[in-house]
């Protein structure tokens, strides 16, 4: 088994070094391509959502685990920011709790839809933790 934490502001710039570092810790676990583009997003969209929704454009921090286990990958995204009103509205496709920003509402789902396993847990006030998993050797995120 295998760690590493990051820690980073939540700064638009840092959303591709928290994926390109992931992207990194992965490489020993030999994903395809497909595999590692899709860690990448599910990453790219839970520090992006840690950015614009925990502290709406402030600084605050985001911590990076990550866990390599095997043929496993997981990975948890958390902020301390302002957390989330209704987490089961907030996990249904298209809902946006910034449409004048043209938001897709669409971060959790891709989360979803791009890794092996996904939860989130959150308390307002207090921050958001997203954690995911990934299998590598599957073969079924190819498929798409």
């Amino acid at each position: 088994m295998n760690e590493m934490q990051l820690r980073f502001l939540s700064r638009s710039e840092n959303e591709e070094f928290a994926r390109n570092v992931v992207a990194a810790f992965a490489l020993p676990l030999n994903p395809t391509l497909s595999e590692l583009s899709d860690v990448k997003t599910a990453v790219s969209e839970a520090v992006t959502n840690c950015i614009v929704h925990a502290y709406r454009g402030g600084d605050g921090w985001i911590e990076v685990k990550c866990t390599a286990e095997g043929t496993r990958l997981h990975i948890e995204i958390s902020d301390s920011g302002r957390g989330i009103d209704d987490l089961e509205k907030a996990l249904t496709p298209f809902y946006t709790t910034l449409p004048e920003e043209e938001r897709s509402g669409m971060g959790f789902t891709i989360m979803q839809t791009f890794m092996s396993q996904f939860s989130v847990q959150s308390e307002r006030g207090k921050g958001t933790r997203v954690a995911m998993s990934k299998d590598f050797g599957t073969r079924g995120s190819d498929a798409r």
